[in-house]
């Protein structure tokens, strides 16, 4: 099973008996303000649920699998997102 946006905001929004439009607004504000943090090098850490960092992938050589020819993959920015203990611990 998987739990899209809308039924996160619909859960959220039963559980807290706010109406779905003002959970839908705070969690867009939520994903708005961790991307901004980690856009700029930052992270951000909720305590026993997760974490979220940029990343660096360092320039590397490829293979170019229909052909064989070797290839320069460039560096490039990622994201990490690490579960923490409280999470961990719901999915055993």
């Amino acid at each position: 099973m998987s739990l899209n946006k809308s039924e996160l905001v619909a859960a959220v929004a039963d559980k807290t008996g706010e109406s779905q439009a003002a959970v839908n607004r705070v969690v867009d504000a939520l994903f708005e303000a961790i991307a901004a943090e980690v856009a700029t090098g930052g992270k951000v850490s909720i305590p026993g649920w997760l974490s979220v960092e940029k990343g660096h992938r360092a320039a590397r050589t490829g293979r170019n699998p229909q052909t064989g020819a070797t290839i320069q993959i460039a560096a490039a920015s990622t994201v990490k997102v690490s579960a923490g203990s409280k999470l961990k611990a719901a999915v055993k």
